[in-house]
């Protein structure tokens, strides 16, 4: 899976970086002091690198637990994010992460006794709210577990952290820890979710819709909350037929009674990372045509958002009542191209 590894001076001797090493003995090993020096450096090509990807492990410094961006939650008083990784295995056309990082290398922080003692201090300081935590924002959460163990560390964390609620975020099927472990009514395995026509062209690498509703249905039937996330919708021709024929396939396969949440939201990008990407991809379909980065967010005009979301939005609270419904569309991403 990796020739090369990466490994910070700080965390050599880590039981996790040993553990990692010994799975990949015939990989390179290359030393630094901090993994920005890789990352972070001038002259990378994100698309190059993506078809083969280092692996560099890190610690992850400064503070690891951060306030979610607007509009990303699913019903908590207050919303945080953190990410043990950066980049992600797969390569899906739409995500930000190639217009904000110079490196496709993927990062994994090692130490994730910190992350955990940082989540608890946000939790003891927002005592007197509903406090959701959320990974997957920069990376997939499962994709990488075999490696990482990542899942089946932090299932045992927040089985003793009951009273503050944990979002896996994900397209991977690798749902063996999950299986394996007790269903935490606190822990939210949450699924992206597109039509077959946008995930064949836009998601590569990752599985296939009909492999991620097996995957979820198999979660469903063993306890574990669901959350469905249809975010980016992609607009695209005859995209009312794609996307109503998805809802019809997701609740024909998911008990209604599982989801958690639903969560519902444009295409949208930073418009700096939407430039980064067209640079990278200048013959992408997806860029072309209905998407204007005339204001801070890249998107599409406030008609074509406005008539996707009441769309989905009608379609879904055909099957689930409304109050399980997350709209994550910031305003500035509706502001009306001029």
């Amino acid at each position: 899976m990796f020739d090369i590894i990466y490994i910070e001076d700080g965390v050599a001797d880590h039981p996790r970086t040993r553990r990692i090493l010994q799975r990949f003995p015939h990989a390179a090993r290359v030393s630094c002091t901090r993994y920005t020096e890789i990352f972070n450096r001038k002259g990378q090509n994100f698309r190059v690198q993506k078809r083969r990807p280092g692996l560099i492990l890190a610690g992850k410094q400064g503070r690891k637990v951060l306030p979610a961006p607007p509009a990303y939650g699913i019903g908590g008083d207050r919303n945080f994010y953190f990410s043990h990784m950066l980049n992600c295995l797969y390569d899906c056309r739409y995500c930000f992460l190639q217009g904000m990082f110079r490196s496709a290398h993927m990062v994994l922080f090692v130490n994730y006794e910190d992350f955990q003692d940082e989540v608890k201090a946000t939790r003891r300081l927002h005592s007197d709210s509903s406090v959701h935590f959320f990974t997957g924002y920069d990376c997939d959460s499962l994709a990488l577990e075999q490696v990482s163990q990542f899942v089946a560390s932090f299932l045992e964390f927040f089985q003793t952290q009951n009273t503050a609620c944990f979002e896996l975020r994900t397209k991977s099927v690798a749902i063996k820890p999950l299986l394996e472990f007790p269903a935490l009514s606190n822990c939210v395995v949450a699924y992206s979710l597109s039509p077959p026509t946008v995930a064949n062209n836009l998601e590569n690498g990752a599985p296939p819709l009909a492999r991620r509703l097996d995957a979820m249905s198999r979660l469903a039937q063993c306890g574990w909350p669901l959350g469905l996330r249809f975010d980016p919708v992609i607009y695209h021709h005859d995209w009312q037929r794609h996307y109503g024929d998805l809802f019809d396939q997701v609740f024909q396969s998911i008990d209604g009674a599982a989801v958690h949440s639903i969560s519902l939201g444009p295409f949208r990008l930073p418009r700096d990372f939407y430039k980064n990407m067209v640079r990278l991809y200048p013959d992408e379909q997806l860029f072309a045509g209905h998407v204007s980065d005339d204001i801070t967010v890249a998107t599409y005009s406030q008609e074509i958002c406005a008539e996707m979301l009441d769309f989905c939005r009608n379609r879904i609270v055909r099957q689930v009542g409304p109050q399980v419904l997350f709209p994550c569309v910031d305003n500035m991403a509706l502001t009306k191209h001029v």
